[in-house]
C-alpha cells in the first residue's frame, strides 16, 4: 500500500508557532525531506524528535524527487519541509508536490505560518485583493520583463526579499512603478519584527544603502485609477441628458452634483 507525502509548514522565527499536529506528523512518518537538514535539525532537537531526513533543494530535486516517490510508493510516509513556512510556496517543494499528484500519491496538508500571509495581515495595506509575486530574478532581462507585467497591476503586490538584494530592487520597482505606498515588513514573529509603512521613492533615499537587515517581504500599493477630471461643462451636459429623460433641472441639478465636484446651484444656473 502506498504511503503518503505530508505537506508540513513550520515556523517562520518563532518556534512557539510550530503546532502540535506538526510535530506528532515528523514524530509518525517514516523520513522527512529537508531543504537544509541542518535547519530542520534544529527544529527536530528542539521538539526532541529523532527521523531520518533526506535532502530536496533546488540543485538536486529531479533525481532525489524520485527516489522519494518510490519509497512513498513502497509504502512510507514522508514530510516535506522547508526552512521556513510552507512548502511549495516560492520553493522546490512545488515539483515534489507536482510529482506526487502525477504518480497518484495522496498529498496532505499540516498548515503553517506563511510569511506573505502573515506579512500582509499586519502591513496595514489593502487585503482584499493581491498577487503573490514571489522573488524578482537576479537576471536583468527577466527582472525587467517581471516588472513590465505588473506594472499596470490594480492589486496589491507582494514580493519577498534577501537583505542584500534589497537596495537594487528598491532602485527597480520605483523605477518600474513610480512612487507608490510601500510596507515593509521584516523579521517575522521574531524579536524584532518591525513594519515600515513608506513610499517606494523615500525607501530608496533611506535604505537604498543596504542599511536594513532582515529576511523582508515587500508589500506595494496597486495602480491607482488616474482621476478623471470633469468640468462645469460636463456636468451641466450630464444634467441636460437627465432633462431630456424626464427629470426636472432641479432633481437632474441635485443628482449630477452628487456626482461632481460642482454645486447643485451652479449646475442648475447654468441649465436655465
Amino acid at each position: 500500500m502506498s504511503g503518503k507525502l505530508f505537506v508540513v509548514g513550520t515556523p517562520i522565527g518563532n518556534l512557539s508557532d510550530f503546532s502540535p499536529r506538526a510535530v506528532n506528523t515528523l514524530e509518525t512518518v517514516g523520513f522527512i525531506a529537508a531543504e537544509d537538514t541542518r535547519v530542520t535539525l534544529k527544529l527536530l532537537n528542539h521538539f526532541g524528535i529523532k527521523k531520518e531526513m533526506v535532502s530536496y533543494y533546488e540543485h538536486n530535486k529531479r533525481e532525489r524527487g524520485e527516489m522519494i516517490c518510490q519509497r512513498i510508493q513502497n509504502g512510507e510516509d514522508c514530510a516535506i519541509v522547508t526552512d521556513a513556512g510552507m512548502p511549495a510556496i516560492s520553493d522546490p517543494g512545488e515539483d515534489l508536490v507536482s510529482l506526487c499528484h502525477e504518480l497518484g500519491i495522496q498529498v496532505v496538508s499540516v498548515p503553517g505560518p506563511t510569511a506573505f500571509a502573515t506579512a500582509l495581515a499586519i502591513s496595514g495595506m489593502e487585503t482584499g485583493r493581491f498577487t503573490f509575486e514571489g522573488f524578482l530574478s537576479v537576471s536583468k532581462k527577466s527582472r525587467f520583463e517581471h516588472l513590465e507585467e505588473i506594472k499596470d497591476e490594480k492589486r496589491t503586490i507582494i514580493f519577498y526579499e534577501a537583505p542584500h538584494k534589497l537596495a537594487n530592487t528598491l532602485k527597480d520597482l520605483y523605477a518600474a512603478l513610480g512612487n507608490r505606498k510601500l510596507a515593509i515588513v521584516r523579521e517575522i514573529t521574531k524579536i524584532h519584527e518591525e513594519v515600515i509603512n513608506t513610499t517606494l521613492k523615500e525607501a530608496n533615499a533611506l535604505y537604498g544603502n543596504g542599511s536594513l537587515k532582515g529576511e523582508m517581504v515587500l508589500i506595494i500599493e496597486g495602480k491607482k485609477e488616474e482621476a478623471c477630471e470633469i468640468t462645469l461643462e460636463d456636468a451641466v451636459l450630464q444634467a441636460k441628458k437627465l432633462v431630456e429623460k424626464g427629470f426636472s433641472m432641479n432633481m437632474a441639478a441635485k443628482e449630477i452634483a452628487s456626482k461632481t465636484p460642482f454645486k447643485k446651484g451652479d449646475i442648475y444656473k447654468a441649465l436655465l
